[in-house]
């Protein structure tokens, strides 16, 4: 958990220091206020480009000197800091304990998950953004997905720019498909052991409960033997298509409502959200199972949108899970929470 925030030049907040403690930290206030601000940097103190993607030099204070700073000390005393500065307004820069380190080290600190209205649809919306969502459960698990993930794409990067240039050295495209078939392997196969998991943990939990979805993986599942000969023979197919075809970023997270057995895309707004946060829940439960540590649960705005029956089976469910920040306009919203540290911004 967080025991402590400093944020400089972010988005609104020209300056502000939080000391959150164990459990709910709830940041009400009026739209407009910065209670997703906050998420977003603490978001950002993981690999990615934070809950909103955006480029960071949308992240520093429109008015500010062009650079921004997020700050934080953990319950073990561990120190992160990311930001950047006015130079370099699109570079990252990444401290633990006060030593320059990459994105990739933050994974190896801290855990954070999160859930925004902006993902309500995420079961309508394209397989990409399942996959990225799918990927951000897996790195919880495996730090070094990470790096597996951007080393895949930069390869295939390169491969579908020589295909698409047409003069290509066999040897030097044997090479990138050597290193997409390693990293590909190695990311499905994590991929795969995280819905697996998931899985089995939303099985234990009766119906009745907040939602009630089932996963499954749908995508290339082979070695890296069988993905690198793949990549070969299909160097013409691709070169037409202007894009690789087949291999990991191909794959898809499959999720239905057992309830109703159904697509989880034919739900309503409202069930694909509980299903969202079913399948958040489940997880973050297994990360304590797996990792012995709680993720960070940044939940914007999530308790205006269920009925009372499944807002108090969400605040039940989250009393176990560590530190749980949750934002709203109405602080009566959480009412039903007891000890909280709450933050009016």
């Amino acid at each position: 958990m967080l025991r402590r925030l400093v944020l400089t030049d972010v988005r609104n907040h020209h300056a502000l220091t939080l000391a959150p403690a164990a459990g709910f930290v709830i940041l009400t206030g009026p739209n407009g206020a910065g209670k997703t601000n906050v998420l977003e940097a603490v978001s950002l103190l993981t690999p990615g480009r934070g809950l909103r993607r955006a480029p960071l030099s949308e992240v520093a204070r429109h008015d500010g000197p062009g650079g921004f700073g997020i700050a934080a000390t953990l319950a073990d005393g561990t120190e992160l800091a990311t930001g950047t500065l006015a130079t370099a307004p699109e570079r990252r820069v990444v401290r633990v304990n006060a030593a320059a380190a990459s994105a990739g080290a933050l994974a190896e600190r801290i855990a954070v998950l999160w859930l925004t209205p902006a993902m309500d649809r995420l079961f309508t919306d394209t397989a990409s953004e399942r996959r990225r969502f799918l990927d951000r459960l897996t790195l919880a698990f495996e730090p070094r997905h990470a790096r597996h993930t951007s080393r895949y794409d930069a390869a295939m990067r390169d491969r579908n720019r020589l295909l698409a240039e047409g003069q290509a050295d066999g040897d030097w495209l044997s090479a990138l498909e050597a290193q997409m078939a390693e990293h590909g392997a190695a990311l499905a196969d994590a991929r795969a052991r995280t819905v697996s998991a998931l899985h089995a943990a939303l099985s234990r939990h009766p119906r009745g409960d907040i939602a009630h979805p089932s996963v499954s993986l749908d995508g290339w599942a082979g070695g890296a033997g069988e993905l690198a000969e793949a990549l070969r023979h299909g160097r013409a197919r691709d070169a037409a298509a202007g894009r690789t075809l087949i291999g990991p970023h191909r794959g898809d997270l499959i999720v239905r409502h057992c309830d109703k057995d159904q697509p989880a895309a034919l739900a309503s707004t409202g069930e694909q959200k509980a299903m969202l946060l079913a399948i958040v829940l489940a997880h973050a439960e297994l990360v304590v199972e797996h990792t012995g540590r709680a993720p960070v649960l940044l939940l914007d705005e999530v308790a205006a949108h269920l009925d009372p029956a499944r807002r108090a089976a969400l605040f039940e469910r989250l009393d176990t899970l560590g530190q749980v920040w949750m934002t709203g306009t109405e602080p009566a919203l959480f009412d039903a929470i007891g000890a909280a540290t709450r933050i009016t911004l």
